[in-house]
């Protein structure tokens, strides 16, 4: 009997601690683009599509990392955006919508007009938006905790601004010290 106890206890603790577990708070773009008036931050955007394995191992693997997930929150508003989805998206005085969207067809859809206005030609894509909803650069592709790292900090301290050159991006890359875990 002490032992079933005991055993409950460990997983009652266990399974606190998972959902203490910090998370990802996303939002639309809109309600990103409003919450900028307010406290100016950038955006971090997830462009994703329902068919897309990659993405799928991407929520998976890279944004359920807490050291994602804290730097994320604290750093940026977090947007999960579908690339082949219905969502009206309001941005610099356009209204993009996706009107070849067949809710009949399975698997591929038609693309949203905004994921072909940001340029978007992979899924995953990580796009990310300056403090005034300025669009800065898409990162097409799945990337590990360590290799978004280095974006999330480089994007968040502006250095991005600073790197022109392929060998000033080299010697970014190889001064850059990841203290993600995996």
């Amino acid at each position: 009997m002490q032992r079933v106890i005991v055993f409950l206890m460990i997983a009652i603790c266990s399974a606190g601690s998972l959902s203490a577990q910090e998370k990802i708070k996303w939002m639309s773009f809109g309600e990103a683009l409003n919450a900028q008036k307010k406290e100016p931050r950038k955006i971090f955007m997830d462009v994703y599509t329902d068919w897309c394995g990659p993405c799928k191992l991407l929520d998976k693997n890279t944004f359920q990392n807490p050291d994602v997930a804290k730097y994320v929150n604290q750093n940026y508003y977090a947007v999960k955006f579908n690339a082949e989805g219905t969502e009206s998206i309001d941005y610099q005085d356009f209204v993009y919508t996706n009107p070849n969207y067949d809710p009949k067809r399975k698997g591929r859809n038609s693309q949203h007009l905004f994921a072909h206005a940001m340029k978007i030609n992979a899924y995953p894509s990580i796009v990310f938006f300056d403090e005034k909803g300025n669009l800065i650069q898409p990162l097409p592709g799945y990337k590990t905790p360590q290799q978004l790292e280095l974006f999330l900090k480089m994007i968040e301290s502006d250095d991005y601004l600073e790197i022109t050159t392929a060998e000033a991006w080299e010697e970014y890359q190889s001064n850059f010290e990841s203290t993600f875990k995996s």
